[in-house]
């Protein structure tokens, strides 16, 4: 992004709020542009090219979260933007161009309609994201300094149950509350200030996470929080097709976006001034990394938001939430005469979900991501769970993949490999995984693969990318394959707490697989194993 596009005129809550109007307009449209974050970002660079900064103020960013039809405004979208002196105006539509005014009607607002996505777009790293929370996020972000002090209600004798915590649980709302109306601040009682972090977090992430949780309690029997989908092309994405169609509205893109706008957040609280324009923000955290820090952008998300937050103090979070927009009229249905005590064990376990299914899991692109073929024939399905983990490493390719399209273009090339000079009815392995922060869905959980032969159902074959012979992969991913990725297939029930981790050719003699480094890594772990025991 050239940063000749950016007018120093032009704040960067100006461009945002700006964009956040555009996104709240009521009726999308058909974007002519693709969804991809470098279109949203477009977006943003032409704002920031455009407008002078006295051409928007604090009063028309509240009016834009507030736009017509939009519905009720929620209530923390309010305190974001509240001053004592605010008035709320209509503006005119900024000038963008025709093809960008498309793109922010097709992202207008997240939703799911009959198995489909709205307001989401494929960033370059693969993951999909939706634009709603991320963009509240970052208006939480540039608010800071302007005296942005959300406050919830947190003080009650109801409490929740363990949450993993190793101090008291958080409790709920005062009984004497009053109800309050849509535009009115916090409910009188005995409110609790907010950090700046949990401030965004209660933003972006809290209130969806509490009434999802609240209307669809979860269970174990998947690995990981969210639905992931697939998208019409990637090369130029336009429909957002989710692989559960009856999922909720608890997405792996809304949960990308949250815990997106959260980390963007966070930095542009705290980064000096003068702050970058967004729509460079974007690109680095999107790309190479924010300020050039590599562990600082979105291939690393889970990572870097496990600092954010614990289960314990976003457990409060979500109850808070949850009892403020009880207290609002009308407020959601679900939450008509829920007790505080009810509220409390679903802000428990919702939290605890986020941080050990979401935050705790890796992220794992499903076959359509990486553009698989089709299985040949008939998959056999496995009996779960299984007790082994087998590791390997691709050895070709022999390199490390260190970015979504050559891991992707990795993945296409050993499974045509695989079926058409091994005549294999797939790619062998259950996941492979990468070196830009990804696992690749090969087989999966479920079905048989072609991995380690004579034991292929007996456990899942793991592959990392690349030639390990002399060299080990990156701390990252030995964290991934050693630890990761089997604890959460163990909390999911499909990988017994007491399996064993065994290299390729301990099973199958013809192999130096995963090469020698790797190997004498594997030895070093918990749960490797020298037995050959397939029960």
């Amino acid at each position: 992004m050239s940063a000749g596009l950016w007018s120093p005129r032009m704040a960067p809550s100006s461009v945002l709020c700006i964009l956040l109007g555009l996104l709240m307009w009521p009726e999308p449209g058909t974007a002519s542009l693709p969804l991809v974050m470098d279109s949203v970002i477009r977006v943003l660079a032409e704002l920031e090219q455009k407008l002078p900064g006295t051409q928007v103020n604090e009063s028309a960013s509240a009016w834009l979260l507030s736009a017509q039809n939009s519905g009720p405004l929620h209530p923390l979208h309010h305190l974001l933007l509240q001053a004592p002196s605010l008035k709320v105006t209509k503006l005119d539509p900024p000038p963008l161009s025709p093809e960008l005014r498309d793109l922010a009607e097709e992202v207008a607002r997240h939703e799911i309609q009959a198995g489909r996505e709205y307001g989401v777009v494929l960033a370059p790293d693969g993951s999909t994201v939706a634009v709603k929370p991320l963009l509240a996020g970052l208006t939480a972000g540039l608010q800071v300094r302007r005296g942005l002090a959300l406050t919830l209600p947190l003080e009650s004798q109801a409490s929740p149950p363990d949450a993993g915590a190793t101090s008291p649980g958080p409790t709920g709302a005062s009984p004497d509350i009053p109800p309050t109306d849509a535009g009115a601040t916090l409910p009188k009682g005995q409110p609790r200030s907010l950090s700046a972090r949990d401030s965004f977090l209660a933003i972006t992430l809290a209130a969806d996470l509490g009434l999802d949780f609240l209307q669809s309690p979860r269970n174990q029997s998947l690995p990981g929080l969210g639905t992931e989908g697939c998208w019409d092309q990637l090369s130029a994405p336009q429909e957002f097709t989710l692989l559960d169609p009856k999922a909720s509205g608890l997405t792996m893109a809304f949960l990308n976006g949250a815990l997106d706008g959260a980390l963007l957040a966070d930095y542009l609280s705290t980064v000096p001034e003068p702050r970058p324009p967004l729509s460079r923000l974007l690109s680095e955290y999107y790309g190479a990394g924010v300020a050039e820090d590599p562990k600082f952008r979105s291939n690393f998300r889970r990572q870097k938001g496990a600092a954010l937050t614990s289960a314990p103090s976003l457990a409060q979070l979500v109850l808070g939430t949850l009892v403020l927009l009880q207290n609002v009229e009308p407020g959601p249905p679900q939450l008509h005469n829920i007790s505080q005590d009810h509220l409390a064990q679903v802000a428990a376990q919702a939290a605890k979900e986020f941080v050990e299914a979401f935050l705790g899991c890796p992220a794992i692109h499903p076959r359509c991501r990486w553009e698989a073929a089709p299985y040949r024939g008939n998959p056999a399905p496995l009996k779960l769970p299984l007790g082994f983990l087998y590791v390997h490493h691709t050895f070709e390719p022999a390199l490390p993949c260190t970015t979504f399209k050559r891991c992707a273009a990795d993945m296409r090339s050993m499974q045509r490999f695989h079926q058409g000079e091994r005549h294999w009815s797939d790619i062998g392995y259950s996941f492979v995984v990468g070196s830009d922060g990804y696992v690749y869905e090969g087989r999966g959980w479920h079905w048989v693969g072609a991995h380690t032969f004579g034991y292929n159902s007996h456990g899942f074959g793991v592959a990392i990318v690349g030639d390990f012979s002399k060299t080990l992969p990156s701390k990252e991913v030995l964290r991934t394959v050693s630890h990761v990725l089997p604890s959460c297939a163990v909390r999911a029930g499909l990988l017994r707490g007491d399996y064993g981790v065994l290299g390729h050719r301990q099973l199958v003699r013809t192999t130096e697989c995963p090469g020698d480094a790797l190997f004498l890594q594997l030895r070093t772990w918990p749960h490797f194993s020298e037995s050959k025991a397939t029960n």
